[in-house]
């Protein structure tokens, strides 16, 4: 299936530390049609942090489409012309096969010179099913022990996800252990509210593993790939008033 979604989300760096939600991008690879609209998480953001529109996007109720992928999406996305290209997939768990936004749902999109990040739409099966992948966050505000024990992670190693009700900086937090106790480190903030859901609903099917491990020179940001397996039995993901495209 060609069509997917992609979401952008904004930290207020500059005071909260907080997440929003701001855009939504859908990509159809087929047929060459991307369409970006902001959500309802964009107006939040603006009145509680101050959110300015992306230059690319200035009206926050405009409906921007193209038939390449927008230059804010696609300047995330390393070259293929790159010597270290190879490299850059394996350590999101990609081959060659793999397009702009399947990478873009796999790199985060992250970039040192703003405040944005990339995500994908999680779906579930009949069966209330998903699976997702991110990232670990977190890992320097871990214990010295703990970060040793990270070093030491292995792919496909098991993993145990716990529900943190008060995380200092974020108070709910999706907390990921080792099968020896260690913190290693949390989900990215804009998930908690999702996999919290799904943490409660069906407790005993959220499961974790390492999905890769990418030691060094890996940046930090991308040393331990993290896939998350869960189940929600009434709740649908992505569906909260922050998710709501402001141009329908």
């Amino acid at each position: 299936m060609s069509e997917r979604t992609l979401y952008m989300a904004w930290q207020d760096r500059a005071a909260s530390r907080r997440w929003f939600p701001v855009g939504r991008l859908d990509a159809d690879i087929g047929r060459s049609r991307y369409l970006f609209r902001y959500t309802q998480g964009a107006k939040e953001a603006r009145e509680e942090a101050g959110f300015i529109p992306v230059f690319d996007f200035p009206e926050m109720d405009g409906r921007y489409e193209s038939r390449a992928l927008f230059p804010i999406f696609q300047n995330r996305v390393m070259k293929p012309g790159r010597p270290d290209f190879g490299e850059y997939l394996r350590n999101l768990d990609l081959d060659g096969s793999a397009d702009p936004i399947m990478i873009l749902a796999a790199n985060g999109g992250t970039r040192m010179t703003d405040d944005y990040e990339v995500f994908p739409k999680i779906t579930k099966d009949e069966s209330g099913n998903f699976t997702c992948r991110f990232f670990l966050r977190g890992a320097r505000h871990v214990s010295a022990a703990a970060q040793e024990r990270t070093r030491g992670l292995e792919s496909e190693e098991e993993l145990i996800v716990a529900l943190e009700l008060n995380n200092p900086a974020t108070g709910l937090a999706v907390q990921i252990q080792t099968t020896d106790c260690h913190v290693i480190g949390w989900a990215p903030r804009y998930l908690v509210d999702d996999l919290s859901r799904a943490m409660a609903e069906a407790p005993f099917e959220c499961k974790a593993r390492v999905a890769r491990f990418n030691p060094p020179p890996a940046p930090s940001a991308q040393r331990v790939l993290i896939e998350m397996t869960g189940q929600w039995e009434k709740h649908e993901p992505m569906s909260g008033r922050q998710y709501k495209v402001l141009a329908d």
